[in-house]
Parts: C-alpha cells; structure tokens; sequence
C-alpha cells in the first residue's frame, strides 16, 4: 500500500497466490490499512458495477460532511481509474491521478473523503467493487464532467466515450465551485482512529493460506 501523490489517495498491489486451482489474493485488510493511513475504515455500503467496454462513470463526490470515502478494485476485466482533488483548500486542489485497474494485478485504489472519483471501461463486463464509508444520499451526490479542460484528464483513446446522460450535463469545476457545491477538506471531521495498534502479523496469515 503506497501514498499517490494526492493527499488522501493510496494504491494498494497484494500478493496474488495463483496455482493449479486458479487465485487467491487479500483484497482489504483492515490493520494493513490502519497501520498505513493512521485512520480507520468503516464501511457503511458495498456496491458493484459492470460496464461495457468505452463506459466512462464519473466524476463524482459527495458533500462533506460527511463525505464518501471510496475504497475500489476492478475483479473482472480492466479500467483506467482516476481521482481528482476537489477539495478547494487543499494544496493539490485540480490535480489528478490515473492507474489501471485490472483481474490480473488486483490493485486498489483507496480515495478518502472529498476526493472525486471516475474510471473509464477497458474491456466488455469490467467489473467494480467498491467498499464506501457511507452510504448514498442523492441529495449529497455531485459530479463534475470529465472532460472539463480545467481539470485536463488524459483518457485513453481509441473508445467511443459512453456517459450517462447525467455525467454529460454534469458541470465544469468553475460552475461547481462557483456554485459552492466542492467540498473543502478543512470542513471534514479528523477520520477515526484507532484504539490501539493491531497485532495480527503477516506471518500468521501467511499461515492460514492453504485452508482458503
């Protein structure tokens, strides 16, 4: 689990255990991720979405407080992900990052409240979980259109951009913060911490392996 270079945003890469059977891989691990971002994570909701291939869903955030912290891997097929900073006294406001999420790496994306969240369709049925530390509320749900130029996403090309018809009327940035709609991360309450340190070692889960 690394820091991305926005405040708030980790990718995680597990260790896959692949044999004759087919994979095994630890998708979220509480401790791990305490022990990384110094907070905890408890989650409120837990969706599931597939999409065709050229699908792109988002940019979307919630209001804070409370905000949506957003925890997210692809399971089947491939996705170019993205988080944007929204939050507008942060220092990194505007500035995104992008990772390819696929059913070959695992890898996951961690984005904390007030953070915007998008990802765009690779392959045909790419399939998302998302681990949520709230649940919807559709009167806090916004969005922000991706291909704002003031943000300047870089998508991949070669696909024939599939947006909802409310991803396409969402806003540009401007009009969203002139709106007062972005959050600010000074509004969001410290995140939870822990009581106490975990002690569940890597060595016994290494343990546990073959029964899985």
């Amino acid at each position: 689990m690394r820091p991305l270079s926005i405040d708030g945003a980790y990718a995680v890469r597990p260790e896959v255990h692949r044999d004759s059977r087919g994979s095994f891989h630890e998708w979220f691990r509480g401790e791990e991720f305490t022990a990384v971002t110094g907070r905890s994570f408890a989650v409120a909701q837990a969706n599931c979405s597939v999409s065709r291939r050229g699908t792109l869903r988002g940019i979307h955030y919630a209001s804070v407080p409370p905000g949506q912290a957003k925890y997210v891997s692809c399971v089947r097929g491939a996705v170019w992900d993205v988080i944007v900073d929204l939050r507008t006294d942060s220092p990194t406001y505007r500035r995104w990052e992008a990772l390819r999420l696929d059913d070959e790496h695992h890898t996951a994306v961690f984005a904390a409240e007030g953070l915007g969240h998008a990802f765009l369709a690779l392959t045909d049925d790419a399939t998302m979980m998302y681990l949520c530390s709230s649940t919807y509320a559709p009167e806090r749900e916004h969005g922000i259109h991706p291909f704002d130029p003031e943000i300047g996403i870089t998508w991949p090309e070669g696909y024939s951009y599939l947006l909802s018809p409310k991803d396409d009327r969402a806003p540009g940035l401007a009009a969203a913060e002139a709106a007062g709609t972005l959050p600010r991360g000074s509004a969001l309450p410290a995140p939870a911490r822990p009581a106490s340190a975990p002690t569940t070692t890597r060595k016994a889960v290494a343990d546990e392996d073959d029964t899985r």
